[in-house]
């Protein structure tokens, strides 16, 4: 038996941003027409933390892979990260494990490229200034995939943290065709210039108010993925038409909309899955005035997509190491 390792550098050099979007189209696609199969996350506790198991098997693409997530609070008083994952890739035809990718780098990956393919389907085309909520690493891959689907000019990045701010704006700054980067404190004047408001915090209490979107503008928000979470407000929500990535993980664990959905049904709260706009079934962005906001909280169907490209292409371009276990 042999196992390919790739590590976060070969899983970035494997994986282009553009690549890795149309990557999330394949997943959300699939998963939408019923040809995914995605069982609930299972959930193992310790006395210390917590360990998710996300399975997922894409028919038409044939990609089959395990993510295992542990979330153990107390890690960062040990130099340890709160989170670790990995991701292993099964063959389809023998059930044989043939990779083991780190999976922090894959989740970033595949959440950003999921904001960039929303922000391809539903922001105008000409869409240019982006409000960014966060500061952290997956606010930089949301930004990357953002960039490359509409030319981006100008951010405002709102965070309490000033030196994350900084920091992201100092990196920003080296990448190629870079926007102009501000670092604001109000988040309400982000908000009323921004074309793009993207959310990728750990709030547990709306951002900003819904009433100060301008027209036109879409918002990603994919920082709260359990009920007491919360980055958006009802208001954007009652404005706004919704696409999410799974009507049923999005109902039982996104707050945002589990508090709006007091005031609404289901049913009338989302207008679709964005994979049902990727496989035709329902329309994206519909006219110029129209206010869209994607919800994701992730799915597993996402991690074996990209699992499933980088390592096509870390064996053609011979990434990684390959360990003979047997």
């Amino acid at each position: 038996m042999q196992l390919r390792i790739l590590t976060a550098a070969d899983i970035r050099a494997a994986l282009p941003m553009r690549e890795a979007i149309d990557a999330m189209a394949t997943a959300f696609g699939q998963f939408s027409a019923g040809t995914a199969n995605v069982p609930l996350r299972t959930r193992l506790h310790t006395e210390k933390g917590v360990t998710l198991l996300m399975p997922a098997y894409l028919r038409d693409s044939r990609d089959l892979a395990i993510k295992t997530v542990s979330v153990y609070a107390d890690n960062p008083g040990q130099g340890l990260p709160t989170v670790a994952a990995l991701v292993q890739v099964l063959d389809p035809n023998t059930g044989m494990p043939k990779a083991l990718l780190e999976g922090d780098t894959l989740t970033a990956l595949r959440t950003g490229a999921a904001g960039g393919l929303a922000t391809e389907l539903l922001a105008r085309a000409d869409a240019d200034r982006v409000a960014l909520f966060g500061a952290g690493i997956q606010s930089r891959s949301q930004l990357q995939a953002v960039m490359a689907v509409r030319r981006i000019t100008h951010v405002d990045v709102v965070d309490i943290n000033l030196a994350a701010a900084e920091h992201l704006a100092e990196e920003v700054a080296d990448w190629p065709d870079a926007p102009t980067l501000n670092i604001v404190i109000d988040g309400a004047s982000a908000v009323k210039r921004a074309d793009i408001v993207v959310a990728a915090t750990t709030s547990r209490s709306p951002l900003f108010d819904g009433r100060d979107l301008r027209p036109g503008t879409h918002v990603t928000g994919i920082g709260a993925f359990t009920p007491e979470m919360q980055e958006i407000d009802p208001r954007t929500i009652a404005r706004a038409r919704v696409i999410v990535d799974s009507r049923e993980a999005c109902m039982a664990e996104a707050g945002d909309l589990i508090a709006a959905a007091s005031d609404m049904t289901p049913e009338a709260l989302i207008s679709a899955e964005i994979g049902e706009i990727v496989n035709g079934s329902q329309p994206g962005r519909q006219d110029a005035e129209e206010i869209t906001f994607f919800k994701s909280v992730g799915i597993a169907a996402q991690d074996a997509a990209a699992a499933g490209a980088v390592l096509a292409a870390a064996a053609a371009q011979d990434l990684g190491q390959v360990v003979k276990l047997a």
